[in-house]
């Protein structure tokens, strides 16, 4: 209960403070739903006596009170539903908004090794499980009350009674809370084999081009499958503790019923209860036997998931397992585009390094392009300049200034990086532009669409530049993906702007615009460009040619044609290749 407490200000201060005025109104009505819990059943008691007395214009009005009760308990659970909406809807929006701004800090290392999946379960159901105990939550405690109430009444009317339905109650209560116990156990393991059939079924959706282009349905579904068959079980596993324990509690709640009824006619026999009386602890059957093992059973339950989901959801935001990421508190509002690499030692795991003691410089409006083999590093480099991984050794500086030091936008909004597989949003091609800039005007948009030479394609769809590419982009073709990827780079208009095998899905008519283009941007930017097609960095002022971690050599196209035979081959292979 201490958790719980705790959890509730928690999530409340954080979350759903700004909906007091809903939560306040759901209690107030929840209180009169207590009163009329403990009402109803003497004023129903009070209705048969009536009846059965041939007293009718008393049974008349009672009658007419009872539908009145009824009628304001029906309104006031409209109100409370409404009150809820509000409530629940802002808070889970609340969290949900502040968990995604979390798992976008994460560590790429964190993001890395977790699936999707792990993400989406905690930002969906989570945060709904979350939400709920403020209201559902308030309702079983509040009617727990009632119940309580029910049985001071009891007590009241007969202490004989009050007894045996005490009894009866805390062992149907502990019969349910063993069975809420193993429940739980069981449950923990289906939760975590129910996020990776999430993952994997994200996967499922995203990668489907992929899947079917390299004609492993058979074997992928058959994982999936695998997989939910696993869900499945524990599924089962928990369903059948329920089922099985619900069986028992049954059986002893007919039983206990059985005896009460046995009890009260013994009692009326015996003159010690009069059968109106008798009728009215009858009414509170119900309430003191079923509802106050299963509304305990059930706040308990609710407390329980409540628990369980803030803890992975606060795992994210207070970084107790997923570690975020790291920027220092300096700002520069421009840069210039100078950034140095000195004696940089990165490895994606601790058995290899990608780069070793690598060290280059790149000054301000200066053009280089990498090339080497796979693996050889490139991309790393271009990671690292963005700060998406830390380097285990050496340092990075832009401006002079170390990026350990640097805040994220100094980095990162300063920096554009081109990749060759770029994620396209499944929003309209003008709203993947908006992402990276709120204001930007039609204009603008179109002009960044002619410099990537995208605008005649888009004129082409019936819904030009609103039309939506479906999510990763899966619409747009290999190239025209790329080509919406650079039309985002030139609205960015970023002093540093990385191209990672961005022409790669280009034709070569295509290509050679993209490349007038960036030549057109080389006395403003500082530009950067991995490509395998030496073609593409040809007119680059510097060359870096990287193997292994290292720089083998560096200079300008014809340089290295003279002075690196490496190089040389790289650029006669690829000639024999256009042949």
């Amino acid at each position: 209960m201490k958790e719980t407490i705790f959890n509730l200000k928690r999530v409340y201060k954080s979350y759903g403070k700004e909906f007091k005025s809903s939560l306040v109104r759901n209690i107030i009505l929840a209180i009169l739903g207590v009163v009329v819990g403990i009402v109803a059943p003497l004023l129903s008691a009070k209705f048969i006596v009536n009846f059965t007395t041939s007293a009718f214009k008393q049974a008349i009005i009672m009658a007419l009170v009872i539908m009145l009760i009824e009628l304001f308990n029906t309104l006031r659970i409209t109100f409370m539903r409404k009150n809820n909406q509000v409530f629940r809807r802002g808070t889970v929006r609340n969290m949900q908004m502040s968990l995604g701004r979390e798992i976008l800090k994460l560590d790429q290392v964190s993001l890395d090794s977790n699936s999707s999946g792990v993400f989406i379960h905690r930002l969906t159901t989570d945060t709904e499980n979350m939400s709920r105990i403020f209201n559902t939550g308030l309702i079983m405690l509040l009617e727990l009350f009632s119940i309580i109430g029910a049985f001071i009444a009891i007590f009241i009317i007969d202490y004989h009674m009050f007894i045996y339905f005490l009894i009866a109650s805390l062992v149907l209560t502990y019969l349910n809370y063993i069975k809420n116990e193993k429940f739980g156990e069981k449950d923990k393991i289906y939760r975590k084999d129910s996020e990776k059939v999430i993952g994997l079924t994200s996967e499922l959706v995203r990668g489907a081009r992929d899947i079917k282009m390299l004609f492993a349905q058979k074997s992928f579904m058959k994982e999936l499958d695998n997989k939910i068959i696993k869900q499945n079980q524990e599924m089962f596993a928990a369903r059948n503790v329920d089922i099985n324990y619900s069986l028992l509690v049954g059986y002893m709640r007919s039983l206990f019923e059985f005896i009460m009824v046995i009890l009260l006619i013994i009692m009326i026999d015996k003159k010690i209860l009069t059968v109106a009386i008798s009728i009215a602890i009858y009414n509170y059957k119900d309430s003191v036997l079923n509802n106050f093992k299963d509304k305990v059973s059930e706040l308990l339950e609710e407390c329980k998931n409540f628990n369980i989901s803030c803890n992975r959801v606060f795992e994210i935001i207070n970084s107790e397992i997923y570690t975020k990421e790291k920027f220092g508190k300096k700002h520069l509002d421009k840069i210039n585009g100078n950034f140095e690499f000195k004696d940089v030692v990165f490895g994606y795991d601790d058995n290899r390094n990608v780069l070793d003691k690598i060290s280059f410089k790149v000054k301000e409006s200066e053009t280089v392009g990498f090339v080497g083999k796979s693996g050889g590093g490139k991309t790393t480099i271009f990671n690292l300049l963005c700060k998406m991984y830390d380097v285990k050794s050496g340092s990075i500086t832009i401006d002079g200034v170390n990026i350990n030091e640097l805040d994220e936008e100094s980095i990162r909004g300063n920096i554009t990086i081109i990749s060759q597989n770029p994620y396209i949003f499944n929003l309209s091609i003008k709203d993947n532009l908006k992402l990276v800039k709120e204001n930007i005007t039609d204009k603008e948009i179109k002009e960044a669409c002619k410099l990537a030479c995208l605008d005649d394609y888009i004129e082409s769809l019936p819904q030009k530049y609103d039309t939506v590419v479906g999510e990763g982009g899966v619409t747009l073709s290999g190239g025209q993906r790329q080509r919406l990827a650079i039309a985002r780079a030139f609205v960015q208009k970023t002093k540093i702007i990385l191209f990672d095998e961005a022409t790669s899905a280009l034709d070569n008519e295509t290509q050679n615009k993209i490349q007038q283009a960036i030549n057109n941007m080389k006395s403003d930017y500082t530009i950067l460009i991995i490509a395998h097609r030496l073609s593409t960095v040809m007119n680059s002022d510097r060359i870096l040619l990287l193997d292994d971690g290292k720089i083998k050599a560096e200079g300008s196209h014809k340089q290295l044609l003279k002075k690196s035979k490496e190089y040389k081959k790289l650029y006669e292979t690829e000639l024999k290749t256009e042949e």
